[in-house]
């Protein structure tokens, strides 16, 4: 079962999309949040069988100092979402204890 979308059959240029477009997502997720530097944010792109997604899903994964990791999915690859669709999947985490603003 292939669960990384990257696979090494993908050209460089491919890969570096995907981690300009993971980079660039983790920057809006540090924005929205109000994170502080101590905070990890992981952004992912994973083999999805539903089929509205498109066969790709994004995942966040936001991990700050004394809290569980929280996750946000978006069914859709990483290339895809936009800021709105950022935001609503990020709504759940902004809402949460500890949020710095």
């Amino acid at each position: 079962m292939r669960l990384f979308m990257r696979g090494r059959g993908e050209g460089a240029e491919a890969r570096s999309a995907a981690r300009d477009a993971a980079r660039d997502l983790a920057e809006k997720v540090r924005t929205l949040l109000h994170l502080d530097a101590d905070a990890t944010v992981s952004v992912s792109e994973i083999a999805c069988g539903d089929p509205g997604c498109g066969g790709a899903e994004t995942v966040i994964l936001v991990m700050r100092a004394g809290r569980r990791t929280e996750a946000a999915k978006l069914l859709m690859p990483m290339t895809s979402v936009t800021e709105a669709d950022l935001s609503m999947a990020l709504e759940p985490l902004a809402g949460a204890p500890g949020r710095a603003d």
